[in-house]
């Protein structure tokens, strides 16, 4: 048996060319690669079916009985190898489109097989498609079996006999030769008693050939445990080295700026919950060391405001300040609120983005470079290496998530003298034991409480039904002068078909809610970025009645005469969407 470092080729069952074609299809060069090759699913082979029972089509299905009959029929591509396979209560017929010569050439009449498949009607009759054979032995024949694991295979791997099959009884001569020892723990035995888990041997061996769903579970939940058991300890080393090797500036005082903004312009009271998130920022800021900091609040929850007062800090120690948001409409909305929050203050605020052109342009570059602008709010145009800062202290990024690792660093670069302090934002819900996991590099505050006087969000399920009682009361809501969002699901992999549900309902939209009385836009993922924003701001505007979008619309934007949200096929979204 080789080792789990040795080269694939030597595995039995594997030589040279199977090695070959396992390389380059899933990247598998050694022993220990394919130990570590799960199964995507399992199939639940612990009973045997009688023939005469089968009732659905589509259900996974396992007989045992003699194959009667093997013929291949039809020319060309209706070229076809069709079975039957007999039991003590019926005949099945088995039918194959692939890989004939080699099948005539496997299966012989008169054998008992095992087989295992899905079941499909044809013309009032069920039969199975490419269904997987197997010579029943007196061992395998008398007794069900367990969890057959199913793993990701490619056409190129199928021709080399390397199916879910084949990859299966390579993993078993693989399993069956691990020792314990070839296995060394990976976690301390203390936390393995603690939470009672699988041993990192037992979990292998279980998440392959699991011989039941107990085994199955615990070997999956030993394997996650591990992997964000290790994922965490880097984030820890990183945030640790962070801290203790890259030094911050240090925001020493509160001065002019923030105190009079507080006393004089802020035009309501701060939460409770905006005090607390601006106390963890003024300690990160005041201790010399980088802030690496995430503030996650629900749209409304003030994120802007402590942004805001954050950036007042970094003006007050003589320091620049940048925010960047991933679109221009919702930069365009941050640099209007900043401008009417700060009034006459007389604090410079510049706006960049990619439509600002020519003098404009320049002379925001130039008060950049100069130090002459203070804040400056913008997409990610503010990356750009023709963009230079005096003396950047502090770089606010909104919806984080929507910017790359890169698009994030590029800031830091943005001032000679050391990386700026970093504030990212989102208002994308996310449990604070997820956020710690998905963000352990960063600091993690939560604004958890909305300003007094908002009106609390009401969520009523209605079906296909009420259709007609919805519409009546979003003609209500615009009557009174508001606005509707109707919002549709757009999954990646059903890209077409979901953009055209949208259009669907944009048709239905425009008949039921017709022009001239009612303005309707709509947004989606492929419609230029120009084309977008314009749409939004026709509703942001007021200029539209009706949004009908996918799930492109900003989260973080603000369309406060916006009253009612229709979210068509709800059942399609995650959470946080």
């Amino acid at each position: 048996m080789p080792t789990l470092d040795s080269n694939i080729e030597y595995l039995k069952g594997v030589g040279p060319q199977r090695a070959e074609v396992l390389k380059k299809e899933l990247g598998i060069f050694t022993c220990r690669d394919l130990l570590f090759h799960f199964p995507f699913r399992y199939i639940d082979r612990t009973q045997f079916h009688k023939i005469r029972d089968v009732r659905n089509e589509g259900e996974q299905v396992q007989f045992r009985g003699i194959l009667r009959r093997l013929e291949t029929i039809g020319e060309g591509r209706a070229r076809r190898l069709v079975g039957s396979l007999r039991d003590d209560t019926g005949v099945m017929e088995l039918v194959w489109f692939q890989a004939i010569h080699w099948l005539e050439k496997s299966l012989q009449v008169g054998k008992e097989y095992i087989v295992f498949g899905r079941l499909s009607e044809f013309n009032g009759r069920f039969n199975i498609t490419h269904p997987e054979m197997e010579e029943a032995t007196p061992d395998n024949s008398q007794k069900a079996r367990s969890f057959d694991p199913v793993y990701p295979s490619t056409d190129k791997l199928t021709q080399k006999g390397l199916d879910a099959r084949g990859l299966r009884k390579l993993m078993r001569v693989l399993i069956d030769g691990i020792a314990p020892a070839d296995l060394p723990e990976t976690l301390p035995d203390p936390l393995i008693a603690q939470y009672k888990m699988a041993t990192r041997w037992e979990a292998l061996r279980q998440i392959h050939f699991p011989e039941n769903q107990r085994e199955l579970d615990e070997a999956t939940r030993r394997l996650k445990f591990e992997e964000l058991f290790f994922l965490q300890l880097r984030l820890l080393q990183i945030r640790t080295r962070r801290k203790d090797a890259l030094r911050g500036f240090a925001f020493g005082s509160i001065g002019e700026h923030f105190n009079t903004f507080y006393r004089e312009k802020l035009p309501f009271e701060l939460t409770e919950a905006q005090k607390r998130v601006l106390r963890e920022i003024r300690a990160d800021l005041g201790a010399g060391r980088h802030m690496n900091r995430l503030v996650q609040g629900d749209v409304g929850s003030g994120k802007t405001v402590v942004a805001l007062m954050t950036m007042l800090m970094a003006l007050d120690n003589g320091f620049q300040a940048a925010l960047m948001a991933p679109t221009e409409i919702l930069a365009q909305q941050h640099f209007a609120n900043i401008t009417e929050l700060l009034g006459d203050l007389g604090i410079k605020v510049g706006f960049l983005s990619g439509s600002v052109k020519g003098k404009k342009r320049a002379a925001i570059l130039e008060q950049l470079a100069a130090g002459d602008l203070h804040i400056v709010v913008g997409t990610h145009a503010l990356i750009e290496d023709w963009v230079t800062f005096n003396n950047l202290g502090i770089s606010i990024i909104d919806e984080q998530h929507r910017f790359g690792v890169e698009q994030r660093a590029a800031l830091w670069k943005k001032n000679a003298h050391g990386p700026p302090h970093v504030l990212v934002m989102t208002a994308t819900p996310i449990p604070r034991t997820l956020a710690m996991t998905l963000y352990g590099d960063l600091d993690v505050s939560v604004i958890d409480e909305l300003p007094p006087g908002r009106k609390p969000v009401t969520t009523m399920h209605k079906n296909e039904h009420h259709r007609l009682r919805v519409q009546g009361f979003m003609r209500d809501e615009i009557a009174k002068g508001r606005q509707v969002y109707v919002v549709y699901p757009m999954i990646e992999e059903t890209e077409t078909m979901d953009l055209q549900n949208l259009m669907s309902g944009y048709e239905a939209l425009s008949r039921d809610f017709p022009q001239p009385e009612y303005q309707i836009s709509i947004v989606h993922g492929k419609m230029k970025s120009a084309d977008k924003d314009f749409e939004m701001q026709r509703f942001v505007k007021g200029e539209t009645q009706i949004m009908v979008a996918t799930t492109v619309i900003e989260v973080g934007v603000n369309v406060p005469n916006a009253s009612v949200m229709v979210i068509e096929n709800a059942e399609r979204f995650g959470l946080s969407q």
